[in-house]
């Protein structure tokens, strides 16, 4: 199923999803609602099944980072659920305490879907990328990565960019083969500053 693209969220329904994150960590490591919130009374557009990533930070660090490629869950549960394991699952990280959540910003990325990118070289891939609007999902046999639009911040140069996801892939940096699968993608970011 195709994702609708993205802009069609209110600031309304931005800062509702941010309460819906905030909430879901709140409950704790071990108390969190396997079924999500209610979707009973949301807007269409939180309904929706969409692919997203929750971003926790603490003084401008990464905290934690999780989410989904595919469109698993609606939105409101996808924002719920990766919040919750942002903030107590990502193995980066210790679990989060509940009294570290005051000093924790809150960024969510809906993700619209997946463009095909049949770059025939490295160079042909990194002339099709737009740096700080495109995120990329590399796939090669059991290797998979993908780096949010928002990465471009830390790794301007497509290049660097490009290595960078493959390592994060387990594949060297100059890695290019004719099984590697590329999709670009964008998304609509907001957080506890934004809204």
């Amino acid at each position: 199923m195709a994702l609708s693209h993205c802009t069609d969220l209110s600031v309304t329904e931005q800062r509702l999803l941010l309460v819906i994150a905030r909430s879901s960590i709140c409950t704790g490591p071990d108390k969190y609602e396997a079924d999500g919130p209610d979707v009973d009374g949301l807007t269409p557009a939180l309904r929706a099944k969409r692919a997203v990533f929750v971003t926790l930070t603490q003084s401008a660090r990464l905290r934690g980072c999780i989410g989904t490629i595919e469109p698993v869950a609606t939105l409101a549960r996808a924002v719920a659920d990766s919040a919750h394991s942002a903030a107590y699952g990502d193995p980066r990280f210790p679990q989060m305490r509940v009294d570290e959540l005051e000093k924790t910003a809150i960024e969510i990325s809906v993700l619209t879907a997946m463009e095909p990118l049949a770059a025939s070289s490295r160079e042909a891939l990194l002339a099709e990328l737009r740096p700080g609007v495109d995120g990329l999902l590399l796939e090669d046999g059991p290797h998979r990565s993908t780096f949010l639009p928002k990465v471009w911040e830390q790794l301007p140069d497509g290049e660097r960019f490009f290595g960078e996801l493959l390592a994060k892939a387990g594949l060297p940096a100059n890695h290019w083969s004719s099984s590697l699968r590329l999709h670009r993608y964008q998304t609509l970011t907001f957080g506890d500053a934004s809204t």
